[in-house]
């Protein structure tokens, strides 16, 4: 009797295990199971951080911010877009990046890409290498390296905090810093720190998705930038005050 059972108990093992041998795969789960629900699907997520007039010494300008991917939770693809115009003027400044994305950390995505320039000057095309994500203390960071189709090498860091007064009025600090290896005159920009913009927006959300700001901007070039700029008839430094809208989808 012993015997009979000890057979059908390994009879029994052998077909669990050709059954958890039929699994799908990656999931762990046998193939008499329903079929597992996906949690890391791929989504698409927009958003115009920033979207503004500025009202600034003897000039009004419009600045868009704008971001996007579509991917996974470890892989995606991204799209940035910023630039700034004069009214009357046409655009004096835009860039455009194209970026895959590898999340690296718990909250940190590795990017490299592609990012093209456009304006009244010069157009170049640099190579991009990015840190993005959540620092401790919630700060977002957003840094990056730029390498020139003429060998120039810039780079960017930005950094925001958002301060909860309510569930929906929020204040928000920002800073952005530039840096370059070398002078390039003919882009206005000095080696070392090439310029620092501080600003502080406050916006209401009307819904998540929605929320208007308003706020003020403080810019100033440094150095070498700051002499490029007086020789083209700018100021080196500027203060706006700014009205927009925040949107995601």
């Amino acid at each position: 009797m012993n015997i009979r059972c000890g057979l059908c108990a390994v009879a029994l093992s052998a077909v669990a295990g050709s059954a958890m041998a039929q699994e799908y795969p990656g999931s762990g789960a046998p193939a008499a199971w329903t079929p597992p629900i996906d949690d890391t699907p791929a989504l698409l997520f927009l958003q115009a951080d920033r979207s503004e007039f500025r009202l600034g010494r003897g000039n009004t300008r419009y600045l868009w911010d704008t971001q996007g991917w579509y991917g996974r939770d470890d892989n995606k693809f991204w799209v940035k877009a910023e630039g700034e115009a004069e009214f009357g003027s046409g655009v004096e400044r835009a860039e455009f990046q194209g970026l895959y994305s590898r999340l690296v950390t718990s909250f940190f995505d590795l990017q490299a890409g592609v990012r093209q320039d456009v304006g009244p000057g010069p157009s170049p095309t640099y190579a991009v290498l990015g840190l993005q994500g959540l620092a401790p203390y919630w700060f977002e960071l957003d840094s990056a390296l730029f390498l020139s189709d003429d060998g120039d090498l810039t780079a960017r860091v930005e950094a925001e905090y958002e301060l909860l007064f309510t569930q929906r009025l929020i204040g928000q600090p920002r800073i952005e810093l530039n840096f370059a290896a070398q002078d390039v005159p003919e882009l206005g920009i000095g080696a070392g720190l090439s310029d620092v913009e501080l600003g502080f927006r406050l916006r209401y959300e009307i819904r998540r998705e929605i929320a208007p700001y308003i706020g003020i901007s403080w810019e100033r070039r440094l150095g070498d930038s700051a002499d490029f700029a007086r020789a083209a008839g700018s100021r080196a430094g500027n203060v706006a005050l700014v009205a927009g809208i925040r949107l995601w989808f």
